[in-house]
């Protein structure tokens, strides 16, 4: 069943979910409030009742694909599309639907050609490294019954730099830690830099928080378990964004295992 979010009395705290139309997307109250005019930042600030979906999602009966689209423009107050893309219609729908004016007009301008698509150029690169360690650990067996254990983990560690500023902030969004207080999203400065280490199934949860080690995991809340399943969701992004690959480093054929890549957008 399906509750409406003052059930409890309580009102949405950061980070926040969002299911619309089955896309699970994580942001912030800030970002969904910024046009606070608008039917969605009504939502947000109390004025319009919300349900919420079996998780506990924040549940909106709208298109869930072209959201993202709705959802960048508010964290960038820029209209950022991928070449070629078809479902300006649509978006201008959902747009004229949550009632957002500012993206109204962007998507007009983009409709007569005079948008911001000509500032679009850009370059993404990112590195991965990681490294093992090995954890010593009391494991407690009964009262005053401890054994001494050791497990591996490895750390990855992900840096991703972008000449725009709107682009690394789209890419904070795209990903968070989970942790026992909740999720947390990463802040970026003049780079975005992503530390995560997952849990292996021989360590024991509070173990694994008692030496500060974070999970990593995407808006939709799959863990990313590796390297390589952060390039594959980073490749999805860029991508999706207009990007296109330029180099990868050290084997070109083997992008998702690669350590060194770099995207341009003209």
């Amino acid at each position: 069943m399906l509750n409406t979010s003052d059930g409890n009395g309580n009102s949405p705290r950061d980070p926040v979910s969002v299911n619309v139309g089955g896309e699970v997307y994580t942001t912030t109250l800030d970002t969904l409030t910024r046009c606070r005019d608008s039917m969605l930042g009504a939502m947000f600030t109390g004025q319009i009742p919300l349900l919420r979906d079996r998780r506990g999602n924040f549940f909106i009966d709208r298109d869930g694909k072209v959201f993202r689209y709705i959802l960048n423009y508010l964290r960038s107050n820029t209209l950022d599309l991928p070449e070629g893309f078809k479902e300006l219609a649509l978006l201008k729908r959902e747009a004229d639907f949550f009632q957002i004016r500012p993206l109204l007009d962007e998507i007009r301008r983009h409709e007569t050609g005079s948008g911001t698509a000509n500032c679009r150029a850009a370059m993404l690169n990112v590195t991965t490294e990681s490294e093992m360690r090995v954890l010593h650990f009391n494991l407690k067996r009964g009262p005053e019954n401890y054994e001494l254990r050791s497990c591996a983990v490895r750390v990855y560690v992900a840096t991703v730099f972008c000449t725009s500023r709107a682009v690394l902030e789209l890419m904070c969004a795209r990903f968070f830690y989970s942790t026992r207080d909740g999720p947390i999203l990463p802040q970026p400065n003049n780079c975005l830099r992503l530390e995560w280490v997952p849990c292996p199934d021989e360590l024991p949860r509070d173990q694994h928080e008692k030496h500060g080690f974070r999970e990593l995991k995407t808006e939709s809340g799959s863990e990313l378990r590796d390297a390589r399943a952060f390039m594959e969701e980073l490749l999805r992004v860029a991508l999706g964004e207009g990007f296109r690959v330029d180099s990868v480093f050290p084997d070109p054929s083997d992008i998702l295992n690669c350590s060194v890549l770099r995207f341009v957008r003209y």
